[in-house]
C-alpha cells in the first residue's frame, strides 16, 4: 500500500435522486488530517458520507480510499473506514460491553484486544458505570457516546462522522471533541459534517464547503477568510454559501 497516497480522494462524484444531489464533487483529504465537510441544509454533506462509505452506489465518477479503489475493492477499502451516521442504530438488549465486543468480533478484532479497547473507550467516555446497563434505557447523548465507541473500537484508519454531537451536553461534547483530536494525533483521519461551525473552527484542520452538490471553497480557516471578508468562521460560511 502507497502510504502517500491521501485517505480519501473523491472525483468526478455524482448521485440523483430526480435532481443532482452530489454535481461532479472532487475533493482529496490527507492522511492524519481532521476535515470538516460543511454546507447548508440539502447540499449533499449526507449523500457524499453515504457514497464514500459505500451505501450509496455513485451514478458517476470515483472513490478511493486510502489509495484502494472503493468500486473495484470495496471489501478492502470498507475495512479501513469507520461510518457513525447522525441517527446510529445499537441493540437494545446488548450492554455496553456487549456491544462493544460485538462490533470488534465483526471487524475480526482479537478477543484480548477488543476487550481492552472496549474498556479504554468506555472509560473514556465515562460509560464504564453504565457498562453492566441495557443500552436500550440510554439517553441519547450515552447512545451517540457508545455507538462512537463501536465505530472506534477496532481503530480504523480513516473515521467519518455526520453530525456526531448532536443531542450531545456540554460535557459529553467535550469528551467526544478530546475523542477524535486523540484519535487524528495517533496518525488516524477524520471527516465530519456539523451544524455547529464552532467545533469546525476549533477542530478542523482543514475545511470543506458545498453547495447544491459541488465544491465551492476549501482550505484552511486563514485561506478561507482570505477569500472573503474574513471574521468567525461562520461569517466566512454565510458569505461563500450566501445565494448570487
Amino acid at each position: 500500500m502507497d502510504d502517500t497516497r491521501p485517505a480519501l480522494r473523491l472525483a468526478g462524484l455524482r448521485k440523483d435522486f430526480g435532481r443532482p444531489a452530489v454535481d461532479g464533487l472532487g475533493l482529496v483529504v490527507r492522511r492524519g488530517e481532521f476535515y470538516a465537510l460543511l454546507g447548508p441544509n440539502g447540499a449533499g454533506k449526507t449523500t457524499t458520507l453515504r457514497l464514500v462509505t459505500g451505501l450509496l452506489a455513485p451514478d458517476a465518477g470515483s472513490i478511493e480510499v486510502l489509495g484502494i479503489d472503493l468500486a473495484g475493492a470495496p471489501a478492502a477499502a470498507k475495512a479501513r473506514i469507520a461510518y457513525l451516521p447522525d441517527e446510529p442504530m445499537l441493540y437494545g438488549k446488548l450492554k455496553p460491553f456487549e456491544y462493544l465486543e460485538f462490533v470488534a468480533g465483526l471487524w475480526g478484532v482479537r478477543a484480548d484486544a477488543a476487550e481492552a479497547r472496549a474498556r479504554e473507550l468506555l472509560d473514556w467516555l465515562d460509560l464504564s458505570p453504565h457498562a453492566h446497563e441495557l443500552t436500550e434505557g440510554f439517553s441519547r447523548g450515552m447512545k451517540q457516546k457508545l455507538a462512537l465507541a463501536g465505530a472506534l473500537v477496532h481503530d480504523p484508519e480513516l473515521l467519518i462522522l455526520d453530525e456526531p454531537l448532536t443531542g450531545l451536553d456540554a460535557a459529553a461534547a467535550r469528551q467526544v471533541k478530546d475523542l477524535l483530536l486523540a484519535h487524528v494525533a495517533k496518525g488516524g483521519t477524520v471527516i465530519l459534517t456539523t451544524h455547529i461551525l464552532e467545533v469546525a473552527e476549533r477542530l478542523a484542520q482543514r475545511i470543506g464547503i458545498i453547495r447544491q452538490g459541488r465544491l465551492i471553497a476549501e482550505g484552511t480557516l486563514e485561506e478561507l477568510r482570505a477569500r472573503t471578508r474574513g471574521g468567525s468562521l461562520e461569517d466566512v460560511f454565510l458569505q461563500l454559501t450566501a445565494t448570487p
